[in-house]
């Protein structure tokens, strides 16, 4: 069985921020490791000094141009990416998301093995527009219909989608979580004037979805509680959401702005705050959830679906988008402080059972395999694949 696969749909790796790459760090070296041939198409203004890099962790990266010009810069990336996948024929392309999606029919139809990853309803995020939205919902129907297999990383989201596609061919695997090493305080929280267990902590693009504008309003409520909000992103490209989030935060006393952080400045960033709040509006699987529980951080999040799949006690949800709500629930949980020691073992080994990236790449491998050998030796095109 040949097991050259190419993959495409993400921005970059390693080290680029964004949840669909943080899965893809985790997830493919662990193929590779595991004796896959593992080709990550990437895109170049993202990589910054990691341009040049032709492997990572076992992984090859092949580096191709797109705009930073939000609508065309998934879209370009990905035609380059078939284009390069349909003169090379690999034995199957992972597809990350139902944008780069549209390229699945294309891609089977000459014969090509296409495996889908369904990461969120992107056509409910707030900052597409209505063609925008109907491309989108193009490429879903594109992926339903002619994708060998879609993952969906969520139930919720596997049952919406049965409803509208009964005979589609659905998987539901979670996002995973590594657990981390703690970090103590150091020059990064003194850098920014934090002490530790004296902050709130929230990381993520800034996008309408993230709900960051309701964590701002709901901090502004309660800012004399003594402890700081700690935002840690920025966006991929500035918009005038962007642009007012980050005026609006800057204007609120208190309010602490990182930019994009990762490795060691974001591990010191989870393991001394004292709340983790996600707010959002619109998630496929909340890998910064994860990451925040890891760390054995209590957390306060937006009552959605997705985020109510992950096992947490009633009192920590709030309603999506109810700004009261929120403060009420953080000024409650900051007044309670930390998890014990008991609570934090037990939120920590859950997250080992149900949430494993080894366990996860054997699903994944496993949906490859079943792929891979119900498809004839030689392609529809009538050439060997790869």
């Amino acid at each position: 069985m040949t097991r050259k696969v190419y993959v495409f749909g993400l921005r970059g790796l390693p080290k680029v921020p964004g949840g669909v790459e943080k899965h893809s760090e985790q997830l493919y070296p662990r193929l590779a490791a595991r004796g896959w041939d593992i080709t990550v198409f990437t895109r170049k203004p993202y990589l910054l000094h990691w341009r040049e890099l032709p492997e990572w962790r076992g992984v090859r990266l092949s580096h191709l141009w797109s705009p930073r010009i939000q609508g065309l810069e998934a879209a370009v990336h990905s035609f380059l990416a078939a284009i390069v996948c349909l003169a090379r024929r690999p034995a199957l392309v992972h597809i990350h998301n139902i944008g780069p999606g549209l390229w699945a029919g294309l891609l089977r139809l000459t014969g090509v093995c296409v495996v889908v990853t369904y990461h969120s309803i992107n056509y409910h995020h707030k900052k597409w527009g209505r063609l925008a939205k109907t491309i989108l919902k193009f490429g879903e129907l594109i992926c339903m219909h002619f994708a060998d297999r879609v993952i969906v990383v969520s139930a919720p989201i596997a049952n919406f989608l049965m409803h509208k596609y009964p005979r589609a061919r659905l998987v539901v695997i979670p996002n995973g979580v590594e657990l981390p090493e703690f970090r103590p305080p150091g020059d990064t929280l003194a850098g920014y004037g934090l002490q530790s267990g004296h902050y709130i902590f929230a990381a993520s693009r800034f996008v309408p979805e993230k709900g960051l504008h309701d964590l701002v309003d709901a901090y502004a409520q309660i800012q004399g509680c003594g402890f700081k909000l700690v935002m840690a992103g920025d966006a991929d490209i500035e918009t005038t959401y962007s642009r007012e989030l980050k005026r609006k935060a800057l204007a609120t006393p208190g309010i602490v702005l990182t930019g994009y952080v990762t490795g060691s400045v974001l591990a010191e960033f989870f393991s001394n705050a004292a709340l983790f709040a996600l707010p959002s509006h619109n998630e496929g699987h909340p890998v910064a959830l994860l990451e925040a529980m890891s760390y054995g951080l209590s957390v306060v999040l937006s009552d959605i679906a997705p985020n109510r799949e992950i096992p947490l006690p009633e009192g920590r949800y709030f309603p999506v988008g109810n700004v009261d709500a929120l403060a009420e629930k953080i000024s409650y949980w900051m007044a309670k402080g930390p998890l014990s020691a008991d609570e934090r073992d037990r939120q920590i080994e859950m997250l080992r059972q149900r949430y494993n990236w080894d366990n996860i790449a054997e699903k994944v491998l496993g949906v490859y395999e079943g792929v891979i050998c119900k498809q004839p030796s030689k392609s529809a095109a009538g050439g060997p694949a790869e």
